[in-house]
């Protein structure tokens, strides 16, 4: 199990994650603005069936996945200095949708969705029978919004609740506020949290977040363990990626 972070989260959560797998402490420079530089879910999108990876990445860390014989499905088009060339790879992927702002999604990401499971949507996009993504005005997708599993999400944008109860997903809107994203007056839900193995690992201490307790309590009904990684406020660091070899 390979553990993709950004390398500046707090060590005590470094330290906490590397009981569960091999750490890869990811980081950039000079390809996009310095508080997400380091941010796992600008670089990657992760699917039930392949890892998407921007054709920038640095080598160093493609000769990781390549040393762990992780496989994964190079992007079209390069993370950038601002929006929307930062948003190309901040979808989420489940097994049966794809949630993003379409007009932003790098086109890897809609052919290896159907490559892998063309029947995993249900009406028509770009022309293409059998591939519906859910859209929406927010980029930045999985910043915002954490699957839990098919039917349960936790998302910060009112945008995204609106969309997801549109389409009958159930879902808990959680404010933003006091989620700390250096540089910015706060970060977002999506960007704490991983999910694997029947568990929610938050980057930070549910007790420092005010609708803590809803979180706990939405998590545990959709049968998710939670799992602080550290004794402190809730931390945006692009996400937490449990990648299998």
């Amino acid at each position: 199990m390979l553990v993709i972070v950004n390398n500046r989260i707090p060590d005590e959560a470094k330290l906490k994650l590397a009981g569960y797998g091999e750490l890869l402490e990811f980081s950039t420079s000079g390809i996009t603005y310095d508080a997400i530089s380091g941010h796992p879910d600008i670089f990657f999108c992760q699917s039930p069936w392949r890892l998407i990876v921007a054709p920038n990445t640095p080598v160093e860390f493609l000769e990781k996945l390549d040393a762990q014989n992780i496989s994964y499905t190079p992007g079209e088009k390069p993370v950038g200095s601002k929006y929307p060339e930062t948003a190309l790879y901040n979808a989420v992927v489940t097994s049966n949708y794809l949630f993003h702002n379409t007009s932003v999604t790098d086109v890897s990401i809609v052919k290896s969705t159907l490559s892998f499971n063309p029947a995993c949507l249900t009406q028509a996009y770009a022309g293409q029978a059998g591939f519906s993504p859910l859209s929406f005005p927010q980029g930045y997708t999985r910043c915002n919004l954490i699957a839990l599993n098919e039917g349960h999400f936790i998302t910060s944008d009112r945008g995204i609740e609106k969309a997801l109860k549109a389409h009958h997903l159930d879902v808990l809107y959680v404010s933003p506020a006091g989620i700390v994203l250096p540089g910015f007056p706060n970060g977002f839900f999506g960007g704490c949290c991983g999910v694997w193995d029947d568990k929610l690992f938050i980057i930070g201490s549910l007790r420092f977040f005010p609708e803590g307790e809803n979180v706990r309590q939405y998590a545990n009904e959709s049968s998710l363990e939670v799992i602080e990684l550290f004794d402190g406020p809730l931390y945006d660091g692009g996400g937490i990626l449990f990648i299998n070899s």
